[in-house]
């Protein structure tokens, strides 16, 4: 596997390690990472959503989520911007957040 798909990888594991306070599944299985668009000069884009627009949590996560994918090795800086659309719905989810929250 080349360097760059390891840092992708890495910057995934580390989003799982990202909770909202409020639930209790990390915010890669909940299905609120819409992207992950690293460049070559190590500049990360991440685009996400919240379970609700109105999250009281949102900076404490995004800045979660900086601090975290911004520790990968490779990793030079870290945008998040919170997107809308397509609106989340529990769908979105992994089968295991699924299982976890009672949905299945």
């Amino acid at each position: 596997m080349n360097e760059f798909l390891e840092t992708e990888e890495k910057i995934v594991r580390m989003l799982k390690t990202v909770f909202d306070p409020e639930i209790p599944v990390n915010i890669y299985d909940l299905g609120l990472i819409y992207k992950i668009d690293l460049d070559q000069d190590g500049y990360l884009l991440i685009d996400m959503t919240l379970t609700a627009p109105n999250c009281p949590a949102v900076d404490f996560i995004i800045e979660d989520v900086r601090m975290k994918a911004g520790s990968v090795e490779g990793v030079k800086d870290v945008q998040v911007n919170i997107v809308y659309e397509p609106a989340w719905d529990k769908s979105m989810m992994s089968e295991e957040a699924q299982l976890e929250l009672g949905f299945l």
